[in-house]
């Protein structure tokens, strides 16, 4: 359960009935500190860190600190907007009781994310988890519809004993290989007591495609909830590694060439317990609902592109024919889609059918990239879309004529593309607001110039370890 309700000055009265217990527990599994996590506009998660006894003072009066991250970059240099990038004011961050949990990677620390308040007690119009909270909540009292959501997270294992700035793979086995998952045996299964420790059930961890790759994917949660794991399962992830010497990217494109790492988003929707996206009457099994839902995304998803592949890295990865979903098309089980249907095997359709969204990365924040993907499904319920017609195979092999008959586009091949295709898409904005709209858009011409001139491995190196 995640804690839906906007924190309050003073606490909120749940959270301050709770805390002096959960303090106790906490000091007496020998929990000294709390990370305390956000995600910036960048994807770059963000922490302040409190000593266990100052819980209850965070929960009833938050922890400050500055608004000015919202325009940072993965460098750490700033832009501005018109209301954002200013070293004054502050800001109140206040821990999710409900999903704070101590860190078995880091013993003698906890971990909670944090909703953002302005010091007068409002709503930061920059805080993603906020506006993610508000887009849960809209479908629900809209549309009648309760999300599922789980994020897969890829992640490339290199030597800690590499030269500064380099990577170095620690596995050289190959690809799902045997040799890979044995190579780093010791380390994979430490992160998977961690992770069970912490309350993160997996579904499956395995070698990738890549050099020195592993994914993990995780069981579905309310969308919040599931960006919140996001961010605890890669902590996760880093903190154990560095116990085994091993150092771990996230990042796009940790090298100028090849597959790089995902973060694919999955996304189902259910009324009444029951998964809309089994057991209906239009194409395998989706009903209508479900269907627009799909169409929405389909159709948002070049202005979607601005938010879910963010940095310029993103787009080394974003090539035809690599698994990566660069072009608007959807099919069963086409993992060259943008947007892949899920069935589930016999047997399992209702519990397991739902839509993978391929064109994400984990510079990506999630909590923006999955506030944004439910607002362009949202707004397909609405229109009630269709689909178009389903591909097959790789629709890069499609000459001009055939790739418009079906609908299939390109998706942006820049940064600068995106946010010219963002800036067009006013469902996209409206569902922001204008001040994370304009951050968004402001934060990703940033890093486009940043880089402007650079060589891919010039790009990948300065990307490497941001994420």
């Amino acid at each position: 359960m995640t804690t839906l309700a906007d924190p309050v000055p003073g606490g909120r009265p749940g959270d301050l009935r709770r805390v002096a217990a959960v303090t106790a527990g906490l000091a007496a599994r020998g929990v000294h500190g709390i990370v305390l996590a956000y995600v910036d506009t960048a994807g770059v998660t963000r922490v302040k860190t409190i000593p266990t006894a100052r819980l209850e003072a965070a929960v009833a009066w938050g922890v400050g600190m500055s608004p000015v991250f919202d325009t940072f970059l993965a460098d750490d240099s700033l832009v501005t907007t018109d209301v954002l990038g200013s070293p004054d004011g502050d800001l109140r961050l206040y821990p999710d009781l409900d999903r704070l949990v101590p860190l078995a990677g880091q013993p003698g620390w906890a971990w909670a994310p944090v909703d953002r308040i302005t010091q007068e007690g409002e709503r930061h119009p920059g805080c993603a988890r906020t506006f993610l909270r508000r887009i849960v909540a809209g479908a629900a009292d809209r549309h009648g519809l309760v999300l599922k959501a789980a994020v897969e997270i890829e992640w490339a294992v290199g030597l800690g004993s590499a030269p500064a700035g380099e990577f170095v793979p620690a596995a050289s086995g190959p690809a799902y290989g045997a040799v890979r998952q044995i190579e780093l045996s010791d380390y994979t299964a430490e992160l998977l007591a961690a992770l069970a420790a912490q309350g993160v059930d997996v579904d499956q961890v395995h070698p990738e495609y890549a050099a020195g790759q592993f994914e993990v994917s995780v069981g579905a949660l309310d969308p919040v909830a599931a960006a919140d794991r996001s961010l605890l399962v890669r902590q996760t992830i880093r903190a154990v590694a560095q116990r085994h010497r091993l150092r771990v990217s996230f990042a796009p494109a940790y090298l100028p060439e090849g597959v790089g790492n995902g973060g694919h988003l999955h996304l189902s929707c259910w009324r009444d317990g029951r998964n809309l996206h089994s057991g209906g009457e239009g194409r395998y099994g989706m009903t209508a609902e479900a269907e627009s839902f799909a169409a929405g995304i389909l159709a948002h998803l070049p202005g979607l592109t601005a938010v879910t592949a963010p940095s310029p890295a993103s787009y080394l990865r974003l090539q035809p024919s690599q698994w990566a979903g660069v072009f608007t098309a959807w099919g069963r089980e086409t993992r060259e889609a943008a947007l892949r249907m899920i069935t589930g095997t016999a047997g399992r359709h209702e519990q397991d059918a739902n839509m993978e969204v391929k064109p994400v990365d984990l510079a990506a924040n999630p909590y923006l990239a999955l506030g944004c993907v439910i607002a362009a499904g949202l707004d397909g319920v609405t229109a009630a879309r269709t689909l178009p017609g389903e591909i097959t195979g790789d629709p890069a092999r499609y000459g001009p004529d055939e790739a418009a008959a079906l609908g299939v586009r390109r998706l942006p091949r820049s940064l600068p593309q995106a946010v010219e295709e963002f800036r067009a898409d006013r469902v996209l904005r409206e569902a922001l607001g204008p001040v994370l709209a304009d951050a968004v858009a402001a934060v990703r011409l940033g890093e486009a110039a940043a880089v402007d001139g650079l060589t891919p491995v010039q790009v990948a190196a300065a990307y490497r370890w941001a994420y």
